[in-house]
């Protein structure tokens, strides 16, 4: 006991000390860290680097990290949100799909016991995590330690933030277009309101803590992007993903009534949803997520997975 107490305090030492030299890679930085790794931003991978120190320390402090978290960043490019995590002395699962920045970035934190490295996607598929990420995950034990912090590539953050919800990942903190964040966020009956609006909601607590100009990051996108957080709070259970498939087909049909989509969808609109005040005339989006909850629990939907 008294050995791990020693410990414990040599790493409250390491990390206090860490924190104290640790400064977020400015423009200059990351551009020369890209030409040793002989790397330039990649469109295909939806690359935005930040250049902005203060959002760097705003994520991190978003994400309220402990020593005893385990931390998934994906798309941690070249490595200036790794190194303020690391500070933190949190244990990184870092997911980087650019194999000349997973070099760099291999080489960067060569001997940093805290720092795990995989190589890849972070999804196997749309609607299954990394193997090795999920291997990770299960490392880890207790899910409630075991949060997202990333500023997340934007072509991967709609499917991936569903799929770490559904793993039960206590916290999300990351970086995504505003439009995406406004998705998270929508209201039923709103441009805003869809399939990500639902389940995000049914999973968890949004907020959207801050709006960023361009000017954060490098490139520069041609849009506004967003700061958001989500806290695990799982309304589904065992049936979520099941709901998720239902939800998926029931907007597919979103310019049809209630009832007109359930029928395209094989199933019959029971009464106890006329009962319950639900108006079969109004379509899907007119709905709020507790709402369509109701009508997949009532229809007793049976989806099946995607192929």
């Amino acid at each position: 006991m008294r050995q791990l107490r020693r410990r414990q305090r040599r790493r409250v030492r390491l990390v206090r000390s860490l924190r104290k030299t640790v400064m977020a890679q400015t423009k200059q930085q990351i551009q020369a860290h890209l030409a040793g790794a002989g790397a330039q931003p990649r469109h295909k991978f939806g690359q935005n680097f930040m250049i902005d120190q203060n959002l760097v320390r705003l994520i991190a402090d978003a994400a309220s990290i402990t020593s005893e978290d385990t931390l998934i960043e994906v798309g941690p490019g070249t490595g200036t949100l790794t190194e303020e995590l690391l500070s933190r002395g949190a244990r990184v699962v870092a997911v980087e799909i650019d194999r000349d920045l997973a070099a760099h970035l291999r080489g960067l934190f060569e001997g940093n016991a805290e720092f795990v490295l995989i190589e890849g996607d972070a999804l196997a598929t749309k609607h299954s995590i990394n193997a090795e990420l999920l291997a990770n995950l299960d490392q880890a034990g207790d899910r409630s330690h075991v949060k997202l912090v990333a500023n997340l590539p934007y072509n991967i953050a709609s499917p991936l933030v569903i799929e770490l919800l559904l793993a039960g990942v206590s916290t999300l903190v990351f970086t995504v277009q505003k439009e995406v964040a406004d998705r998270l966020k929508g209201r039923a009956d709103s441009d805003d309101y869809g399939p990500l609006t639902v389940m995000a909601q049914m999973l968890g607590e949004v907020e959207v803590l801050r709006t960023l100009p361009p000017q954060a990051f490098w490139p520069a996108p041609k849009i506004e992007s967003s700061l958001v957080r989500i806290t695990l709070k799982n309304q589904l259970g065992e049936s979520a993903r099941a709901f998720g498939f239902f939800v998926q087909k029931l907007f597919s049909f979103r310019r049809k009534t209630l009832r007109k989509a359930l029928e395209m969808m094989d199933l019959k609109a029971p009464e106890s949803l006329v009962e319950a005040g639900i108006d079969l005339t109004k379509r899907a989006e007119c709905f709020t997520p507790q709402q369509i909850r109701q009508i997949f629990e009532s229809c007793s939907a049976r989806s099946s997975s995607p192929e």
